[in-house]
């Protein structure tokens, strides 16, 4: 029988046949360059060493010394125990490491709670009792909802309808794109996987064919405009819905959790959030374009693409109608699950297991969704140690002591109410997730507000639709800023500019318009 020899594909220490069946090691060549070089490093390259150690280290200190600062420098209250003392400098060690990321948040988040258990601060059941919470689980099936209409191709074809419908100028085509992320939000609950799945590879293709490209100076003929118009417009459809975006869930859960009780929970909130969301949605598109106006103002080949695309794409799949059944299924369950007894994460539970019986989805898919895994264990973490520190009696703690503090000034509650909102809002310029946020703070704002006397509903909505709001105030504010920055149609400077220009609009808007519709709803 002839056997060919093997060929090796490398000539390092390390060779590997082509065959992968022999490995041979050779030794290594005496006097080896790269070890003399290695050896004698000159004083600026041992700096530059140093520097980089130190910088990779910085993250790690600060984060470690918050913590330490916190348990051993500030004194203790006398009616918050060391226990619980403990567990507020292990959380706030956590929070600063999600900020300043001195390891992967899921990473960090694992260390912080393994810290946690080795210290006797919470048992392993207290600290892992956050992975049974069922706002944990409907976002982690969220990302997976969120890859079924990427799969299948059902976003593209609904945006791209409404690019025909709508798209003839370059307003026109950012309200296409702006109304068909309203339409797609309720049953697909991920702002970053509609912005990365859907829209910004949509923006892509319309702006390529106009003949503007990323990091060049043609962006501003029209993709930059159409990444900033769409990246505004996504905090208002992220807010009009429970089910828009995951750090929705999580605020209504924070909120039973004090004891404010939320009534039928998507008719509640859709009727809360309709008024203003749709003026915000409106207004959004077209203050982007007189600020930021594109070079492009007008864009016949648009609905002609989108035409093109459509028939490219032939006739609705029979994945695609499953796609869409399921998902009505999914909303109808959502909005009637309080009548019929039938948990949010039941409905989504439901919802997966359809599309992976009739093969939309397949268990690869959902073991390749990193990001809800991660999600999974650096938010578990979160939520266990938010939970932990009301019931040892931090946040109640918090609450009294900043709500005694604003009766001392004799507020009254729509006073306290309209200091405490937007601060709430602006510290977001420290986080860089919108759900870490919700982890570290809303609890406590939310306590703040009660004990000023702020109607309770009143409260946690609010604080929950700035959630959704702030998600546009930098690069870095929520996922979908990473992504649509990262798409290189849009300069730094321009976004931080246009973040805060729409922040004050958007809390105008909110301020006046949802003020007069939740009084005429009766919050207050």
């Amino acid at each position: 029988m002839h056997t060919s020899s093997p060929t090796t594909v490398s000539t390092s220490p390390l060779t590997v046949a082509a065959d992968t069946s022999i490995i041979t090691i050779s030794p290594s060549p005496p006097h080896s360059p790269t070890r003399r070089h290695n050896t004698f490093l000159t004083p600026t390259t041992r700096l530059l060493h140093r520097h980089k150690l130190l910088k990779k280290l910085l993250p790690l200190i600060v984060s470690v010394s918050i913590g330490l600062l916190v348990r051993f420098a500030i004194p203790k209250p006398s009616r918050v125990t060391t226990q619980a003392w403990q567990l507020l400098a292990i959380f706030l060690t956590t929070i600063s490491g999600l900020i300043f990321s001195p390891l992967p948040v899921g990473a960090w988040a694992f260390a912080c709670l393994t810290l946690v258990i080795i210290t006797d601060t919470l048992s392993f059941a207290e600290a892992f009792i956050a992975f049974t919470n069922e706002v944990i689980w409907l976002i982690v099936a969220s990302f997976f909802f969120s890859r079924g209409f990427v799969k299948t191709g059902l976003g593209d074809r609904i945006a791209m309808y409404f690019v025909k419908w709508l798209g003839k100028s370059t307003l026109g085509l950012a309200y296409g794109l702006a109304l068909s992320e309203a339409i797609i939000a309720p049953a697909m609950p991920s702002t970053t996987a509609r912005a990365g799945g859907i829209f910004v590879p949509i923006i892509n293709s319309l702006s390529r064919s106009a003949d503007s490209l990323p990091k060049d100076h043609s962006s501003k003929k029209l993709g930059a405009f159409l990444i900033h118009s769409q990246f505004q417009s996504s905090s208002s459809s992220s807010a009009l819905f429970l089910t828009a975006a995951a750090q929705n869930l999580l605020c209504i859960k924070f909120a039973e959790s004090l004891g404010v009780n939320v009534p039928v929970k998507w008719i509640t909130w859709f009727k809360a959030a309709s008024l203003p969301a749709i003026a915000s949605l409106l207004v959004a598109p077209f203050m982007v374009y007189k600020i930021f106006p594109p070079e492009t103002k007008h864009t016949p080949d648009a609905p002609v693409m989108a035409t093109n695309k459509l028939e490219q794409m032939g006739p609705v799949t029979k994945k695609e109608w499953i796609m869409l059944g399921t998902m009505l299924l999914l909303v109808a369950l959502w909005i009637a699950g309080d009548a019929l007894g039938v948990a949010n994460v039941v409905s989504a539970m439901l919802g997966l297991s359809i599309l992976l019986l009739l093969r939309v989805l397949d268990w690869d898919d959902c073991l390749s969704e990193k990001s809800a895994w991660d999600t999974l264990i650096w938010f578990g973490v979160l939520v266990g140690m938010a939970n932990q520190l009301t019931k040892h009696g931090i946040i109640p703690w918090i609450a009294d002591s900043v709500g005694s503090s604003l009766r001392s000034m004799s507020l009254s509650w729509p006073a306290a109410f309209f200091i405490l909102q937007p601060t709430y809002f602006f510290i977001h310029y420290l986080f860089a997730s919108q759900t870490a946020h919700v982890g570290a703070l809303y609890s406590a704002f939310l306590a703040m507000h009660l004990a000023s006397k702020v109607p309770g509903l009143l409260a946690a909505l609010a604080l929950a639709f700035n959630t959704n709001l702030f998600g546009a105030l930098t690069h870095y504010s929520s996922g979908q800023a990473a992504v649509y920055y990262g798409a290189g149609y849009v300069k730094l400077l321009d976004i931080l500019k246009l973040g805060i220009l729409m922040a004050i609009i958007n809390i105008t808007i909110w301020g006046l318009v949802g003020s007069l519709w939740w009084k005429i709803l009766g919050f207050y």
